[in-house]
């Protein structure tokens, strides 16, 4: 089972939602608590996603879950987005999110194309 992990989407997503959850712990404040609570729940949604998907072991569940999980993604791009916009999220950490987060979106979608 634990053959997800050699997904490379897995890895990146994996990356993302341990930044995502640090980050968002640091830098909590009442103000940017709805937001942040959204962000966490994107971004272990990317991850959970692609492992239930690889986990329901048919094609068409895996393909059905990779485009979940890349919905995800785009939700928690958009959240660090607002985040650095609103000044909850210092611009480099978000810039650091942003680029894990376009590469899972980029590794989603080939690997879409691939099992597809």
């Amino acid at each position: 089972m634990d053959k997800y992990r050699s997904l490379v989407a897995w890895q990146r997503a994996h990356a993302l939602v341990l930044l995502a959850l640090r980050t968002a712990d640091v830098h909590y404040h009442p103000r940017s608590r709805a937001l942040f609570d959204q962000l966490k729940r994107a971004a272990i949604s990317v991850e959970a996603n692609i492992v239930e998907g690889y986990a329901l072991s048919t094609k068409m569940n895996f393909r059905r879950h990779l485009r979940i999980a890349l919905g995800s993604a785009a939700e928690t791009e958009c959240l660090v987005r607002i985040g650095a916009e609103m000044g909850y999220l210092p611009k480099e950490e978000a810039a650091k999110l942003v680029e894990l987060v376009d590469g899972v979106i980029r590794t989603l979608f080939g690997l879409v194309r691939k099992v597809a």
